[in-house]
């Protein structure tokens, strides 16, 4: 059944392709960085608005819960690999970021099919590394000073750092917290 949550979850995924071709384009790079920066933002917007809408609307749904988050980390990756292209994020800290997407979504896959998903449950140290690239990424997208005083790249440069530090402190938290199913399946 396609709901309105959904349908903005799959027009986050179909942002993705644009977000990417749009560094393709011979087109100023101030207009792609803008355009990029835009697209990201609206994307981002999507995610906390298709979630308020499918519990508000009653459409939440087990396929809904499947893709928003798949949704998140596709467009989250696919940045931050046009950022290293584009030589305004180091490659070290996009794998720190992306490696542990792959790993806690394995992780909270497998603990799922074990039963015990609620060990992983999403912890408050994921929501600041999260808050923290969610403004990090579009600001390194942009790639300019904000009004003309606003380093753009120095300040998400910076978050980006932050945000690859509490991605290593919250896959620490959250293996710590699968530790003894782990070690039992070892």
């Amino acid at each position: 059944m396609t709901t309105l949550p959904n349908l903005l979850t799959w027009l986050r995924v179909l942002a993705i392709p644009l977000l990417v071709s749009l560094f393709y384009l011979p087109l100023p790079i101030a207009l792609i960085n803008f355009a990029a920066t835009v697209l990201f933002v609206a994307a981002a917007i999507t995610d906390w608005f298709d979630g308020w809408l499918a519990r508000k609307l009653g459409q939440t749904s087990p396929f809904g819960a499947f893709l928003d988050p798949v949704a998140d980390k596709l467009l989250v990756c696919a940045a931050l690999v046009m950022l290293v292209e584009l030589q305004r994020v180091e490659a070290v800290v996009a794998l720190i970021i992306i490696g542990r997407e792959i790993t806690i979504s394995s992780l909270r896959e497998w603990m799922a099919q074990i039963g015990a998903r609620a060990s992983v449950a999403v912890h408050s140290i994921g929501k600041f590394k999260t808050a923290a690239q969610m403004v990090a990424i579009p600001m390194l997208l942009y790639d300019a000073k904000l009004f003309d005083r606003i380093d753009c790249r120095l300040i998400g440069t910076w978050l980006l750092y932050i945000a690859a530090a509490l991605t290593v402190a919250s896959m620490i938290y959250y293996l710590r917290r699968a530790w003894p199913f782990l070690r039992d399946a070892i």
